[in-house]
């Protein structure tokens, strides 16, 4: 007695879409946005191009999308909910400062040379930035409250951290070169300062991370 053939089940619309721009974003975290193209996400799917230009007619919204999910996936790793400031603080430190933030510094140091191109995109970068603001300067705040930070005001502070990540990032792709501590803990510095926290405290949080 023979049996039907197996078919394969079809996924949910939302499903799809999701699983198209999660592919994007991988591809744009391995070799930029640039790389992410029909056939690349396809291919990676092992579906046809035409699937991939169902969902997204237009090629440039799919580079967004990916940039989007790449940042807000990373904005959940660097500051989570819950936890005290001050260690909550360490984590987002530490994380920037590591390798395993070096695609992701990368994409962003990406997505703004090719925003200058694209209004859409730029306005998505703007949006992020946003988030991410908004996100640090809630930490912050919390700290303040806390009686653990005392920066001139939880927004100033805010924007130098950022500023210091951004220039730590910018290096993202030539790092052979810096070896000493003025280079790999510039962040964890710039934010002591911006915390209004006492010199080497922030470095001690750090380093029992990994305790």
């Amino acid at each position: 007695m023979s049996s039907a053939p197996a078919t394969r089940a079809r996924k949910l619309p939302a499903e799809r879409r999701a699983e198209i721009v999660q592919a994007a974003a991988a591809i744009a975290l391995e070799g930029g946005l640039e790389k992410i193209t029909l056939r690349a996400v396809a291919d990676l799917l092992g579906v046809r191009p035409g699937l991939i230009s169902h969902y997204f007619p237009v090629a440039e919204d799919l580079v967004i999308a990916a940039f989007v999910h790449a940042v807000s996936d990373e904005r959940e790793a660097l500051v989570p909910e819950g936890g005290e400031p001050l260690e909550r603080m360490a984590r987002l430190v530490s994380r920037v400062e590591s390798s395993d933030a070096r695609a992701i510094s990368r994409l962003w140091l990406n997505a703004r040379h090719l925003s200058r191109f694209s209004p859409a995109l730029d306005a998505a970068l703007e949006e992020q930035e946003s988030f991410d603001r908004d996100r640090l300067t809630a930490l912050i705040d919390h700290g303040i409250a806390a009686g653990v930070f005392a920066p001139a005001d939880a927004f100033t502070a805010t924007v130098r951290i950022f500023i210091a990540i951004d220039g730590f990032g910018a290096y993202a792709n030539n790092t052979g070169a810096f070896a000493s501590d003025a280079y790999w803990r510039f962040v964890t510095d710039a934010a002591e300062w911006a915390l209004g926290l006492e010199a080497g405290r922030l470095r001690e949080e750090i380093d029992a991370l990994d305790r």
